[in-house]
């Protein structure tokens, strides 16, 4: 199996969510965001490091927040032992891209990425796996996609529409993404920019293959979805801990 390294971005201030802290240290039933990226990576038994990427000031709060995680060990997803697995924290940059050069940087020796939000906190461990699986099977590019259910249209300048996109061909677009380690340095040897590392991939001409998301890797961005995600929890939503029992009555209400 190809070492697989998990990149989480986590230095973002996060100004639309509201809140003081920095939108990937903002509790969510009593955890931090970032804490539940965490061990919802390990949980999925498919990596075999993590490297968290943290504003400056922040990095011995984080270093002490991640500290135990190592000690999730147990059951993997696909049957046997997991090994501990490494976090390491790192200082990040003022951009998400200048974040993932840094993750990029601190694990030079990794044949796999997954790039993963940590304010997708409740992402199943079983959504994580999905996507590992497919780059240990060889795909370069894999992200994990959505049906887009709004109807979705183009508009210019003045608000006024130009297009309505056939929404059958539209997919809604999650994380962790995944890709094989010398194609996404590649990528970020560019100082292009793009609002996801999918797209910086797609610039070179690599196909990005699609595995089916899940409702549960939303991502945290407005006080909305912080209730949201507050409700989950408190209902029996996903934790990397006890698995996801009441997860589906949760979303259906």
């Amino acid at each position: 199996m190809r070492p697989v390294v998990a990149l989480v971005p986590a230095a973002g201030r996060g100004v639309r969510l509201g809140e003081p802290t920095p939108k990937a240290f903002v509790a969510v039933g009593g955890t931090p965001m970032v804490r539940l990226a965490v061990d919802g990576l390990i949980a999925s038994g498919a990596v075999h490091r993590v490297v968290v990427v943290v504003p400056a000031e922040l990095v011995e709060a984080a270093s002490a927040l991640l500290s135990t995680t190592t000690s999730l060990t147990g059951g993997s997803l696909t049957g046997g032992s997991m090994p501990p697995v490494p976090v390491q924290v790192v200082v990040g940059g003022a951009e998400r891209t200048d974040s993932v050069r840094a993750g990029i940087a601190a694990a030079p020796d990794a044949a796999c990425y997954l790039v993963h939000d940590a304010a997708r906190a409740l992402t199943p461990p079983e959504l994580i796996a999905r996507v590992a699986a497919e780059l240990q099977a060889g795909s370069q590019a894999v992200v994990p996609a959505l049906p887009v259910v709004d109807t979705v249209k183009s508009v210019d300048d003045a608000g006024i529409v130009t297009g309505t996109p056939d929404r059958a061909h539209l997919r809604a677009i999650q994380t962790p993404q995944g890709f094989a380690a010398d194609l996404l340095r590649r990528a970020y040897a560019t100082d292009d920019g793009a609002t996801d590392d999918a797209g910086l991939v797609e610039r070179l001409g690599v196909a990005v293959h699609t595995v089916p998301g899940d409702p549960l890797a939303f991502k945290i961005t407005t006080p909305l979805d912080l209730r949201l995600a507050e409700a989950l929890l408190a209902d029996g939503g996903r934790s990397p801990a006890v698995g996801r029992p009441g997860v589906e009555q949760a979303v259906a209400r």
